[in-house]
């Protein structure tokens, strides 16, 4: 007998997932999928787009022919800040602007001239001014610097449901993918911001339905259900906010280190917002105040040049264990000595200085003041709240440094370190599932750990 799955494309930047799910959410398959990229009509590399869609076509017109499964739904993640264009015929048309390319600043200027002050704006969209990744200016942009093709826009689809919409010839909205630093909506009337309208920006995005909504379809005379995609951050944070009854932060970790607050109810405040505080949403419409650190790639430049310094492998780094007589002998007289290269901060001296001659002390060193940061960031969007969870997930969630330090630093906050290595997949299945969540399913699916802070010896 045919195993029931259900199937998910989760679309990154780099890497393109395809994953099938069983009714308990283990994953039963996977298929990975990387392309080169394009450039748009200024040269600037971005998606292929025929490339992705002929890939996710075929594949899923294999998976339906296969012997072993019967997939009875699929759903889509994928990264935000980016929409597909589409003519009234559904032809796209134009690539898949990157939210890295850059526009012509005084296109901003304008618009912060008439929709702004900058700051008022950011805290009722949450979104600080960060160019096309807020992909409404993308919008404003097209308007008014390729009048020629604004004008025949039909529809304009974030990605996850323009993925969804080459499966089901239906254009749709979701609250996750508008509420992800879009500078489309507006948090405290709960609707697209003024501007959208005023531009008639709305014109040409289609209609809101709930996040876990879905389209029964005849594919290829098969019953499906077909799910409207969702944010790939909003994803990965659902199995959490479904299977947690109290409140809690999730610290998803990586390049950029990324602190969640589902449970705030108040807008971001100007300080909040100068400190690189933004908002996503959750599948309900509801905010998700986020605070954002640049702590891998930071970590990274940093440990390369501790490497070189300290003539070791540029591995060595991941076998380093915390040593709390190291800790206890940094800190007696501690000063902050590490210039960063990808943020700058109050404390940061102008450049590197240290008096060590061994790679673990000044790596200690690096990781006391890079957690410091990270408390800092943890702390902005939870002290309006008694939140006493903690949970991170992400590459340092195995660096010992990194948790031990947080423990010790938050040691009123219960941590938890997971593994979600399928994280924003999972998340897209379990948003088109009727199936309720509990306590033990990150224990189950997530390999869920307990830490205890230190003590000082």
């Amino acid at each position: 007998m045919k195993q029931k799955v259900t199937a998910v494309f989760d679309i990154g930047k780099t890497n393109k997932k395809f994953f099938l799910f069983d009714n308990d959410f283990k994953e039963v398959h996977r298929e990975y999928s990387r392309f080169e990229t394009v450039k748009d009509e200024d040269g600037h590399p971005t998606e292929d787009l025929a490339a992705l869609q002929k890939w996710l076509k075929d594949l899923f017109h294999r998976i339906l022919e296969n012997e072993e499964y019967t997939v009875k739904a699929i759903n889509f993640s994928t990264y935000g800040a980016s929409f597909v264009h589409l003519d009234e015929n559904g032809e796209v048309l134009t690539p898949l602007y990157n939210y890295t390319k850059e526009i012509d600043p005084q296109v901003e200027e304008k618009f912060y001239e008439k929709y702004g002050p900058e700051l008022t704006f950011a805290t009722k969209t949450g979104s600080p001014r960060s160019g096309l990744l807020n992909s409404g200016m993308q919008l404003y942009w097209l308007k008014h610097q390729k009048p020629e093709v604004f004008k025949k826009i039909k529809y304009s689809l974030h990605l996850p449901q323009y993925l969804s919409y080459i499966f089901t010839g239906i254009a749709l909205s979701e609250y996750t993918s508008i509420g992800c630093h879009t500078s489309l909506w507006n948090y405290e009337t709960k609707d697209y911001h003024q501007w959208v309208y005023e531009e008639n920006i709305h014109e040409i995005l289609p209609p809101i339905v709930s996040t876990e909504t879905s389209i029964n379809m005849n594919y290829n005379g098969k019953r499906i259900k077909i799910g409207v995609g969702i944010h790939d951050s909003s994803s990965a944070l659902l199995p959490y906010v479904r299977s947690i009854k109290k409140p809690f932060i999730l610290v998803s970790t990586g390049t950029w280190s990324i602190s969640l607050n589902p449970f705030s109810k108040k807008l971001l405040t100007e300080d909040e917002t100068k400190n690189s505080c933004i908002n996503y949403m959750r599948i309900n419409g509801k905010a998700v105040k986020s605070s954002r650190l640049f702590l891998g790639n930071e970590y990274n430049l940093q440990v390369k040049e501790l490497s070189k310094k300290f003539n070791v492998e540029k591995d060595y780094h991941k076998t380093v264990q915390f040593d709390h007589q190291l800790y206890a002998e940094i800190s007696k007289e501690f000063k902050h000595s590490f210039a960063w290269k990808s943020f700058s901060h109050e404390n940061m001296p102008a450049k590197t200085s240290y008096q060590y001659d061994k790679f673990e002390h000044a790596y200690h060193h690096m990781m006391i003041e890079l957690v410091s940061l990270q408390v800092e960031n943890i702390e902005r969007i939870s002290k309006e709240q008694q939140i006493d969870r903690l949970y991170v997930d992400g590459g340092f969630s195995d660096n010992d440094l990194y948790i031990k330090l947080l423990s010790h630093y938050l040691r009123d906050m219960k941590l938890r370190t997971t593994k979600a290595s399928l994280g924003s997949a999972l998340g897209a299945a379990v948003a088109i599932s009727d199936r309720k969540l509990n306590s033990k399913f990150l224990k189950k699916n997530y390999s869920l750990k307990k830490h205890v802070p230190f003590i000082i010896k």
